[in-house]
Order: structure tokens, then sequence, then C-alpha cells
């Protein structure tokens, strides 16, 4: 189970009361390639067990309407397998959209809403 109550993939915030996902592998690919740390970039299959929501950092700052079919839960997500196959973005556009987050991060507009 993925639960609520873990440190953000993305920033130092504080522990966070959702827990995020989404419905596109692109979207997922983006989030294992951009996710702090070292360890091997994971992707996983999971089933909500609860109540879930559109996630307002991706649809309300960036994707009105939901394209990428970003959405949180305060429940925990069930994982039903792992994606083991899957291809990331070109080093270049990796490197862009790095790019593009640094320059919020310097805007103090990297906030996650919580």
């Amino acid at each position: 189970m993925i639960v609520a109550g873990r440190r953000s993939n993305f920033t130092d915030e504080k522990r966070l009361s959702w827990v995020y996902f989404a419905s596109t592998l692109d979207a997922a690919i983006w989030g294992a390639e951009l996710a702090a740390g070292s360890e091997r970039e994971r992707i996983y299959v999971v089933e909500p067990t609860g109540d879930i929501e559109d996630d307002p950092n991706v649809t309300d700052k960036k994707f009105p309407g939901n394209p990428t079919m970003s959405y949180r839960s305060r429940d925990p997500l069930r994982v039903i397998a792992e994606v083991t196959n899957w291809e990331g973005h070109s080093p270049d556009r990796l490197q862009q959209m790095k790019d593009g987050l640094a320059r919020l991060r310097a805007e103090g507009a990297d906030v996650i809403i919580d």
C-alpha cells in the first residue's frame, strides 16, 4: 500500500496528507523521472481504496480540465503491479523540464497545494 503521510518526492516540504497518482503512462513517467533521490525510478499500477479528486497542483496550475489525468487521495493506494518496461523522455527534454522547475523554485512558485 502507498499511504499518505510521507514526504514529497519533489520538494523538502512537510509530510503530505495526500497520495498523488496519474492515469496516464506519460504523466507517471514524468513523475518517476523528476522525483528526487538516487534510487531506481519506479512506476506502479495502483488501485485507489477510497475517494479521489483531481490534483490541484497540476490541473489548477498548468492543465485546466485535467488532461494529464492526475489525481490525489487521502486513502491508501493498493499496488497491483509494477510497470517495468517504459521509455523515459530524451535527456534534452528532461533537462528542459528540470530547468523549468528550477525557475519555479527560484521564484518561490513550486508550492504543493496539500
